[in-house]
């Protein structure tokens, strides 16, 4: 006697079971919209502010030119110098790329400042700079272990300084450069007053 064979059927899966999928790979329409409700954005993502951050002075504009034209000056006279001495003329294939990324950099320098800036929050100093591959990096204060000022001959003629914040970690030093030589000092002050008070309170 043959039994008749039983008819095809899906059992509903148990707790911490799988659901079969159905036929063709598709995916359930409830699994797709949770899906895309778990956004980047809800995933813990950084939330940058877009107002409050201060710049630098504009006067940091002219420092970064004159520091180009000196380049361009010395990379021209030591070209010159090799034909003079030599008669070669490999040096000009050279200098002369070189001069042309130079020319490029000043003319993005006025953008490239304005894109520098700094922002004192609550726990830390975010600072930002870039245009098209931008930086954004946290300082916290209580990591703070140095704040040096330093002024370039170049910069201190036009008043300007630039701080430098030295944390436990090599990769989380920052440079904010182009800062009033007043501002500096005072924004050096600040930050080790607020430091020195996370730190006592960790």
């Amino acid at each position: 006697m043959t039994l008749p064979e039983p008819h095809p059927h899906t059992e509903p899966a148990s707790s911490g079971e799988f659901a079969p999928q159905p036929a063709g790979g598709a995916v359930d329409e409830t699994a797709r919209a949770d899906l895309a409700a778990h956004t980047p954005d809800d995933l813990g993502r950084l939330d940058l502010p877009h107002e409050g951050w201060q710049r630098v002075s504009k006067r940091y504009i002219v420092v970064e030119l004159i520091g180009s034209v000196i380049t361009l000056a010395v990379l021209a006279a030591a070209a010159i110098f090799i034909a003079v001495i030599s008669e070669a003329v490999w040096q000009w294939w050279v200098a002369g790329p070189i001069a042309l990324i130079t020319l490029i950099y000043m003319i993005f320098t006025p953008r490239r400042v304005r894109s520098i800036g700094y922002l004192l929050r609550d726990d830390d100093l975010l600072f930002r700079r870039g245009i098209m591959w931008q930086r954004f990096v946290a300082v916290p204060y209580g990591r703070m272990q140095l704040i040096d000022v330093n002024r370039g001959p170049v910069a201190r003629a036009f008043g300007l300084s630039e701080l430098k914040f030295v944390t436990a970690s090599a990769t989380t030093g920052v440079v904010l450069p182009g800062l009033p030589a007043d501002e500096a000092d005072r924004l050096r002050d600040h930050l080790v007053a607020v430091a020195e008070t996370r730190r006592t309170g960790l």
